[in-house]
């Protein structure tokens, strides 16, 4: 290309095609400028995802927009979109299923107390749930104690060799450790026998907490703490195989603090969960839930 503009000259070639010599430097430099910013925006996604390794393009837009703003680089979700696309950084997710949960036994069950309750602050309704973690080449079981609707808050948790309760007496033990309001407060979890064990009920009930749980096995009746479960399957990447289990215990407790203080929810009006907790009132969503024909149900 040199070699052409050596010897025709950019004026004779600008003249060519109608253009000035300005238009064509302006052309240049706006590329250079767009190349640059593109290469800061893709770094600053790249920072960001050391973090949260699965985020997705509408909260990466809405966590760049002060640094975008710092730097004097203007680009829509869209445009952002088609960055990443183009460089081959797009997340696509696989759906994964497993049961954790064993609902025929003998132990008492409790009804759904929260069906159509809407939580106006933090810390009104805890959620329990179960999820599964490869460690080697076996299961590991993360039990996990968030809020509900309100801050989404991973409260209490750990990751347990079985499906025993012990692991999610662990994790309540934690989420009332880390309470810090004294109001009301309802425990809906699914109907599995971890959350009907003596122990674990007996727990709930010295700390003044109403039980609440899933009824004909229907999934959405805990529809938030298995999205929550997903969030840290898809965007922390929980869904590797470990190679041991120290490896997994410490990638587990990154990602719940970057989970709790760095991502953003739409459910949350993009605070961050830890941000979240400390408001008082109900938060405006920026999503839509979807409707459905039909009543979804599953049994297990």
């Amino acid at each position: 290309m040199k070699s052409i503009y050596t010897k025709v000259g950019i004026g004779q070639l600008c003249m060519l095609f109608g253009k000035t010599r300005h238009a064509f430097y302006d052309k240049f430099w706006n590329e250079q400028e767009r190349l640059q910013a593109a290469s800061a925006v893709l770094e600053m996604v790249s920072e960001i995802r050391r973090e949260i390794p699965g985020i997705g393009t509408p909260k990466l837009h809405y966590m760049l927009r002060k640094p975008l703003k710092t730097q004097g680089i203007k680009m829509g979700r869209d445009a952002l979109h088609r960055l990443l696309f183009d460089y081959g950084m797009t997340i696509k997710h696989k759906k994964r299923y497993a049961i954790t949960t064993n609902s025929r036994h003998w132990m008492k069950k409790y009804p759904n107390l929260i069906k159509g309750l809407v939580a106006s602050e933090s810390e009104q309704i805890w959620v329990a749930d179960i999820t599964y973690i490869m460690v080697e080449d076996d299961f590991n079981f993360l039990n996990l104690i968030p809020m509900y609707r309100d801050s989404k808050r991973i409260m209490g948790y750990c990751l347990h060799t079985t499906l025993e309760a012990e692991g999610t007496l662990i994790a309540l033990r934690m989420a009332l450790k880390n309470r810090q309001k004294s109001n009301p407060l309802i425990h809906h979890s699914d109907r599995g026998s971890q959350y009907c064990c003596a122990d674990y009920v007996a727990l709930l009930h010295s700390a003044s907490i109403a039980i609440s749980m899933t009824e004909n096995g229907d999934p959405y009746e805990n529809a938030v703490a298995e999205r929550v479960n997903g969030i840290l399957k898809e965007d922390f990447n929980l869904c590797q195989k470990f190679d041991s289990r120290k490896n997994a215990l410490a990638v587990i407790a990154k990602s719940i603090r970057a989970y709790n203080e760095l991502r953003p929810h739409m459910s949350c009006n993009y605070l961050t969960p830890s941000e979240a907790h400390k408001m008082t009132g109900i938060l405006v969503k920026k999503w839509k839930p979807k409707s459905y024909s039909k009543p979804i149900t599953a049994t297990i």
